[in-house]
């Protein structure tokens, strides 16, 4: 793949439900090592772009393409080994298996076993996911279901990261989560962004999307009604009060 060619296109992807017609022809690019954000009020259609890129919920027209490679009709396990993670809405962690169980899946022999280490870019091990979350360390024998909210996070993440991906699909991340531990999974991103991952953020959180985020998309009713930098969303007010429900002033 050459370099300059985005990492993710989406291209006029329209998704459906049974009849009903939740994306409407989006069209999307992620370069390498950035973070992309998809804005919108809940029902819009954001989790439905991310299960239409991991073969969750296939798009009925138009095409998903990774690494110049065309996602058509890919179960969702290979694409998981292509190199897509998600780190999913709600965490989704097995509460019965231990933390350490939890961390191990991605690599297990069902999953296909651990993905080649990539030239030039982090690999991730047991050692370095307890190393950038200690906490985890701690608790590894522990049940996931005994964990906080925010070490269920950590885990969703830790665990996303065991894959080795290229890509990750972050569904609101900070849902549910404390100030403190928003500012602490924006942290762990933009670490994440400088070892060279590349993350499709799903949020409402506007804050912490405008502190972290490339480059903004903003969803309304399964399109774009918006795509530009941080600063350039900031400055449109009636985006802000029309699609995110932030008030506008001035």
């Amino acid at each position: 793949m050459v370099a300059s060619e985005p990492l993710l296109s989406v291209r006029d992807v329209h998704t459906y439900y049974g009849d009903s017609y939740v994306l409407h022809g989006l069209n999307l690019e992620l370069p390498r090592g950035r973070i992309i954000c998809i804005l919108g009020r809940n029902g819009m259609g954001k989790t439905t772009l991310i299960r239409s890129i991991a073969g969750l919920t296939p798009p009925r027209r138009g095409e998903v393409i990774f690494e110049g490679r065309a996602f058509q009709n890919e179960p969702p396990y290979a694409i998981a080994q292509a190199g897509v993670a998600i780190v999913p809405q709600g965490r989704r962690i097995f509460k019965s298996l231990s933390v350490r169980e939890n961390l191990a899946l991605p690599t297990s022999s069902l999953a296909g076993g651990a993905r080649a280490q990539v030239a030039g870019r982090k690999h991730w091990t047991m050692d370095e996911v307890l190393r950038e979350f200690p906490q985890l360390q701690e608790r590894l024998s522990s049940a996931g279901g005994s964990l906080s909210g925010g070490e269920q996070q950590m885990l969703a993440i830790g665990r996303a990261l065991m894959a080795n991906p290229t890509l990750i699909l972050m569904d609101e991340p900070s849902e549910g989560l404390s100030p403190k531990l928003i500012q602490r999974v924006e942290e762990i991103m933009r670490r994440l962004r400088e070892s060279g991952l590349s993350i499709l953020l799903v949020e409402q959180n506007l804050e912490l999307a405008l502190s972290v985020a490339d480059s903004i998309y903003v969803i309304s009713s399964g399109s774009f009604v918006f795509h530009g930098t941080p600063a350039e969303l900031s400055a449109r007010k009636d985006i802000l009060d029309s699609h995110l429900g932030v008030a506008a002033h001035g």
